[in-house]
């Protein structure tokens, strides 16, 4: 039998993690965890294979702490690392998602450096960050590890990621991804097609020109980005310009998607 120590590596249980495989040149698929959250879901998507983690969605729904440290239990049991998106307004909430489990946190609609800098040291231990040290938790193994020793692992191995989803933030987007401690970012493309005033036309030219800017500033300063997808062209888009982080469904959009799939397959039964 394999005995797994408490001062291991926060991605023992799985191959490697999100931040690992995007550092080392991988393109991830992952899906979201918003509405419906239970976690025989992410089991399921487990069992059918192909996808490398999943993001919560704390900015739209709110979940619960003890929801996130069940969703991330049921991550890890199913070889799943996870991240958390929150809105960037309230500190404690940033150290209470890594406190829960995930390994990461994003923040939605940032709009310049300096918001992404407070971001980045709400979920860094000094000296990088401001983050309140409680090793009490699963991140710190429930005590369990030195204090100096949990501090440097959290702040190597946890996965920051900023939104760019607002005019702003894609004017500011090259000093974003400056940003040491800024790993991931991640196009909102919903938001940013509403901000662009093109809602909902995600190829219009002026959400292009925005990805374009986008992938330079990753690549001038060695970070990943991803993105939201809704359709396989818009996805092929995204990949060819350098996208390593690819959103392809949801809980909602899985849903709606079987619904329809058993319409269709029964469609005498719904024709009456």
């Amino acid at each position: 039998m394999i005995s797994l120590g408490i001062h291991e590596s926060w991605g023992s249980r799985m191959s490697l993690t999100l931040k690992d495989r995007l550092a080392q040149g991988e393109t991830v698929n992952v899906f979201a965890i918003g509405r419906m959250f239970h976690p025989n879901l992410i089991q399921m998507f487990a069992i059918h294979g192909g996808f490398h983690g999943f993001w919560i969605d704390h900015e739209h729904v709110g979940f619960s702490i003890d929801q996130i440290e069940t969703a991330a239990t049921a991550g890890r049991a199913a070889g799943f690392d996870s991240f958390v998106r929150v809105a960037p307004t309230d500190y404690a909430l940033v150290t209470r998602c890594l406190e829960s489990g995930p390994r990461g946190v994003m923040a939605a609609q940032i709009n310049n450096a300096h918001e992404a800098e407070r971001f980045v040291q709400w979920a860094k231990f000094a000296p990088r960050g401001r983050r309140g040290l409680n090793s009490a938790a699963y991140d710190g193994r429930f005590g369990n590890m030195p204090l100096a020793e949990f501090c440097d692992r959290s702040n190597r191995e946890t996965m920051v990621a900023i939104q760019i989803e607002t005019a702003s933030a894609v004017e500011h987007v090259d000093a974003i991804a400056a940003l040491d401690g800024v790993d991931l970012l991640f196009l909102g493309p919903s938001d940013l097609s509403q901000e662009l005033g093109v809602t909902g036309q995600f190829m219009h030219p002026q959400c292009l020109a925005a990805i374009e800017r986008i992938s330079a500033a990753a690549k001038k300063h060695g970070k990943a980005w991803g993105s939201v997808t809704m359709t396989p062209d818009h996805c092929e888009m995204l990949v060819n310009q350098g996208c390593r982080m690819i959103s392809m469904t949801n809980d909602v959009r899985v849903i709606n998607a079987g619904i329809r799939s058993v319409k269709e397959t029964f469609a005498a039964r719904f024709s009456k």
